[in-house]
């Protein structure tokens, strides 16, 4: 409940975020500047604040469920001293060579070329913070304290809400600039009074920790899996960069609409269930796994397929209500309406691959699993390239829901493997059983909207009238869910309502 609670917090403070960023910049030149910036940082934070989680995360979480709190902590403190020292020292290579690596990145006209280059300088710096973040948070999941890290996103749409209020006209797209860096150090400092609270915390470089040969065993593996997840964002962000002004913002915006329901549940799914996964495979455990995997994702399939379709079904009214407002123009709208479906697609699978992920680096299978993301990079970037010259930025998206619909499936067959089978009959049987539902949701909108007008005016309005359509979804898929008896529903009940996990979450012995 506590996860959920600060992820609902984040992704309400991540939408007004957008809202703002779109009623101040709109889908510009350089709010497009401002995210071909992000490329690289994004890049190297993706790389080693997902790599070390991933790979810190069951490592603590075996010193911890094995009495060894203190081993941990002092694996903790090594690991922060000697990256702060590295990825200071990686950023200043960075902030240096930047006039040389960004013009690869992107290939936008020179006067917009020097405003990304001086941005990426500016932005260096929250690698360092967001990688410390990355492994006070892993050590704080493996001992169950989800709450602080799970506020990580508050500060940092915190953050950058407030620096563009007050600075933008000072400032201009600097102000986002800098709200970014100041969010992504408040996403560590937020954290931090929970960090000191634990036992054990030694300030020393202990190289010959034992944990720390394991660290480097896998965090290698890792790091290149997230660098080729990475990779597809830089893709994608170089591709757009050589269409009609405003892409990559469009793609960004209907990205993030989609990440609303993965933020809300999936996120929150996640992060529990990763040390209790971690903890069921250092006990051998592999009943109590094949059950987590199991009721994890048929939470995520009723989450989720709802969730898809309802974007697809109001991407329109969705976004003219959050977005059409000052600079973001109804042309603005016109083109992220047109993106929004392409993204949604993926949404089923892009949140089943943050569950089997978190399966398979748990039980050791970083290999396979970081092959898997490198083929499926490989992939996207072919049907990338074959569908731009015909479909533009909606190929770009299309051709990430097909190659993460893919991963999907690979990823599934190694944690099968890994685990020795779980109920795939049972997982089918929801999803057609929450299809079902979601399909005559989405005729039911179908038959409301054919008695209103198309486009409904005034602010107000649009936000009472998107807010209707919602509910009425809503009221209709988990009617249909509770009359069909979807076993999903108690899941969501115990887990969202009672405040209780479901038993098939609990860490057995």
């Amino acid at each position: 409940m506590l996860v959920m609670f600060a992820t609902l917090a984040s992704t309400v403070l991540g939408f007004t975020r957008e809202v703002v960023t779109a009623r101040f910049f709109g889908a510009s030149w350089d709010l497009d500047a401002f995210l071909a910036a992000l490329v690289v940082p994004t890049i190297l934070f993706g790389v080693f604040n997902g790599a070390l989680v991933s790979a810190l995360v069951p490592i603590f979480a075996g010193y911890v469920s094995t009495d060894r709190e203190a081993d941990a902590a002092r694996l903790a403190c090594t690991l922060i001293l000697a990256i702060s020292i590295g990825l200071a020292a990686a950023a200043v290579v960075g902030w240096m060579f930047a006039p040389y690596y960004v013009p690869l990145i992107v290939h936008f006209p020179q006067d917009r070329l020097a405003v990304t280059v001086e941005m990426t300088r500016w932005l260096l710096p929250m690698i360092v913070a967001t990688s410390l973040a990355g492994i006070v948070a892993a050590l704080l999941n493996a001992h169950q304290r989800f709450a602080a890290a799970a506020l990580q996103g508050v500060a940092l749409n915190a953050a950058v809400i407030a620096a563009v209020e007050l600075g933008f006209r000072q400032y201009g797209a600097g102000a986002l600039v800098i709200g970014t860096v100041l969010g992504y150090f408040a996403q560590l400092a937020v954290q931090l009074p929970a960090f000191f609270a634990l036992r054990g915390l030694r300030w020393t470089i202990d190289l010959k920790h034992p944990g720390l040969k394991r660290v480097l065993d896998t965090l290698g593996p890792i790091a290149v899996g997230s660098a080729a997840g990475q990779l597809a964002l830089f893709f994608d962000r170089f591709f757009a960069s050589g269409l009609n002004v405003g892409s990559i913002s469009g793609m960004n915006y209907a990205v993030k609409i989609v990440g609303f329901p993965q933020q809300l549940f999936v996120t929150a799914i996640a992060t529990v269930i990763f040390p209790v996964f971690a903890s069921q495979f250092a006990n051998r455990n592999r009943h109590a796994m094949r059950r987590s995997i199991a009721t994890s994702l048929q939470l995520v399939i009723f989450c989720t397929v709802p969730s898809a379709l309802g974007l697809i079904m109001l991407a329109g009214p969705i976004v003219r209500t959050l977005f059409e407002r000052g600079a973001f123009t109804p042309q603005a709208t016109a083109l992220c309406t047109s993106l929004l479906p392409y993204a949604a697609a993926g949404l089923v699978a892009l949140a089943a691959n943050v569950v089997l992920t978190r399966c398979t680096f748990a039980c050791g299978q970083a290999r396979l699993t970081v092959a898997t993301s490198v083929v499926t990079v490989v992939l996207n970037v072919v049907l990338s390239i074959a569908w731009l010259p015909t479909l533009g930025a909606r190929g770009l998206l299309l051709a990430n829901t097909v190659s993460q619909t893919l991963q999907t499936i690979a990823l599934g067959v190694i944690a099968w493997r890994v685990v020795g089978g779980f109920d795939a009959v049972g997982i089918g049987r929801s999803f057609l059983k929450i299809l079902g539902c979601s399909a005559i949701m989405v005729a039911a909108l179908l038959v409301v909207q054919s008695f209103e007008p198309p486009v409904v005016s005034g602010e107000l309005p649009r936000i009472v009238s998107l807010g209707e359509h919602l509910a009425f979804g809503a009221a209709i898929f988990l009617g249909l869910a509770r009359l069909f008896d979807s076993e999903e529903v108690h899941l969501a009940i115990a887990l969202f309502i009672r405040r209780q996990r479901p038993p098939d979450l609990v860490p057995l012995p």
